[in-house]
């Protein structure tokens, strides 16, 4: 009995540990969900819930995290080495703060939903656009300024705090550049998924 408990437990174990980790080829779309079927059923339940592209969802999540279910900020040091804790609060498949993950979970009702969970991920950054578009009026399919929205958030991306950040301009680009990718790619491959 102790065997098949602890062979049940070894197997549940590798499945979970084989679910979080970062696909194997994470610049193809076709590849990513091939790999990770799970995933394209969590980005279409998005795309049809928030109306949010996979494609900007993902390189967004790509962005923020290189797809590590456990992504943190780095630590802050005083006087370089005495650690001090994070940076930020951010966290998890989608680097969500506590305080807008908390906005999230409190607007949907929801209570048992984590950030290391990609289909709760998807999820939130789906509903995190639909807010850039509500508050700001930035277009789902607009994935440079969504993804400044998500970086500066609702208040500082409307205040233009990005226009002095050369190099978060340089991020965006990259997001939207993915983005493109990712949809040539998804367009491609969807009706064989």
């Amino acid at each position: 009995m102790n065997k098949k408990y602890i062979a049940l437990l070894s197997v549940l174990f590798l499945v979970s540990c084989a679910s979080t980790t970062p696909p194997r080829s994470p610049e193809n779309m076709c590849d990513i969900l091939n790999e990770k079927p799970d995933w394209g059923i969590a980005l279409e339940k998005t795309r049809d819930k928030w109306g949010a592209p996979p494609q900007i969802v993902l390189s967004i999540l790509y962005q923020e995290s290189s797809f590590k279910h456990d992504a943190k900020p780095p630590k802050d040091y005083f006087l370089g080495i005495i650690p001090m804790g994070r940076v930020s609060s951010a966290y998890g498949y989608p680097q969500a703060k506590d305080e807008v993950w908390g906005d999230y979970k409190k607007e949907n009702q929801l209570s048992f939903v984590s950030r290391d969970n990609f289909a709760d991920a998807v999820d939130f950054v789906g509903w995190y656009m639909h807010k850039s578009q509500s508050v700001n009026g930035t277009s789902k399919w607009d994935a440079y300024h969504q993804y400044l929205n998500y970086h500066e958030g609702w208040g500082g991306y409307s205040r233009g705090t990005y226009h002095s950040k050369g190099w978060l301009l340089n991020v965006a680009k990259k997001v939207q550049q993915r983005a493109e990718q990712y949809g040539a790619q998804y367009m491609s491959c969807r009706v064989s998924l």
